[in-house]
């Protein structure tokens, strides 16, 4: 295991050290090994409070490096920083992303649109009917469903999707070595096959009660939109379309009954600004998802021209401005600047601001070099 990997791993698997301490720690001491190894002195100097202290303490006395590797292997988990370049792109933009994920399964660049069906577990007929039918439409549209696994809305929602051929992703509020609830292991290998279990527990934590809402923030964060098909007043839904809205996502709901407890919390969404769902081509209508179409289409489209290879090459994950770029390759700003807009609607750079650009890698494209086309 490669020690950058290694140090995340250790970090995640100290409680009471999540996304924000995760962060600030790596802020304090510029990397994740200076962290570990770091006194005490030094890790309240940090910010760490007495408690994280020793459990933090505890947990590195107890490490074993080579025991964690095995355990990932053993249970097919990949684990993944948000310096990788296979971290999914839209979760890395979100406040609070995971420094570091475990998956099983893949997630794939065009997941990127993926849309998340959430909802009550206690789901009347009519939710049941429509997280189905959703379930398959987006399954037909090609668009990724996102999901918790959880009875009720969740599991109805991704095995229609499934059924009808599609892709979805679930998001899991524990370790990967075990799946929750236990009647949906069968669906849980299915995911596996046809997308992805992810979870920013470490292997061997429990669903615990207080670790479901901040996983919400990872399946909100994963998507495009958030569609809350049934929610009662306190439904964990409802804490997804928060985090939904405070991310930039659309929020959709399922109007419902006045008098049905099921719709209480999506008639309320609707009320406070969410869009009401009243057609499934609706959603396609406001999330512009014929634009997505056309990014997926152009996403498979190689850079045949030497010139968009060389400007391919040369980004990294790091941020470069386009003043470095145009001096790198001696290209002109007009020549340079209609390239790198072609390449982002291929989806294979991005702009992250200041016209500074990174690369989005895709591992199974192979694309032809300025020597390719001489021979």
């Amino acid at each position: 295991m490669e020690d950058k990997r290694k140090y995340f791993l250790a970090l995640n698997m100290v409680k009471g050290i999540g996304a924000v301490r995760f962060k600030a720690l790596l802020d304090h001491f510029g990397e994740a090994e200076k962290a570990w190894k770091a006194d005490e002195i030094q890790l309240r100097a940090a910010g760490l409070g007495p408690t994280t202290i020793e459990n933090f303490l505890q947990s590195r006395n107890a490490m074993d490096f080579t025991h964690v590797a095995e355990d990932l292997e053993k249970h097919d988990v990949k684990a993944l920083t948000w310096e990788d370049s296979d971290y999914p792109r839209k979760l890395k933009e979100i406040e609070q992303s995971p420094p570091l994920i475990y998956m099983k399964g893949e997630v794939i660049p065009e997941d990127d649109w993926a849309i998340a069906v959430v909802g009550t577990r206690t789901v009347s007929p009519y939710g049941q009917q429509v997280a189905a039918e959703l379930g398959a439409f987006l399954a037909h549209q090609g668009i990724t469903l996102v999901s918790g696994l959880a009875r009720g809305v969740d599991s109805i929602a991704q095995q229609a999707a499934l059924k009808a051929g599609g892709r979805t992703i679930s998001v899991l509020a524990h370790g990967l070595d075990r799946v929750y609830p236990p009647e949906n292991r069968a669906l849980a290998a299915d995911i596996v096959s046809n997308g992805a279990l992810i979870s920013d527990y470490a292997l061997g934590v429990p669903p615990e009660s207080s670790n479901f809402p901040p996983r919400n923030r990872i399946i909100s964060g994963l998507s495009t939109a958030v569609v809350v098909v049934e929610a009662g007043q306190r439904s964990g839904a409802l804490i997804t379309a928060e985090f939904a809205a405070n991310q930039g996502r659309d929020v959709f709901a399922l109007p419902g009954s006045i008098y049905a407890p099921q719709s209480k919390g999506t008639n309320r969404l609707i009320r406070e600004g969410a869009h009401p769902l009243l057609n499934f081509e609706h959603l396609i209508e406001a999330l512009d998802l014929e634009l997505m179409t056309m990014h997926k289409t152009a996403r498979r489209i190689l850079p045949e021209d030497a010139t968009e290879a060389k400007v391919y090459q040369l980004l990294s994950s790091e941020p470069m401005h386009v003043d470095e770029i145009g001096a790198q390759t001696e290209m002109p700003i007009d020549q340079l600047s209609s390239t790198l807009a072609l390449l982002e609607l291929k989806g294979l750079v991005r702009q992250v601001g200041g016209m500074n650009f990174i690369v989005v890698r895709e591992e199974s494209a192979v694309y032809k070099t300025e020597t390719d086309h001489q021979t």
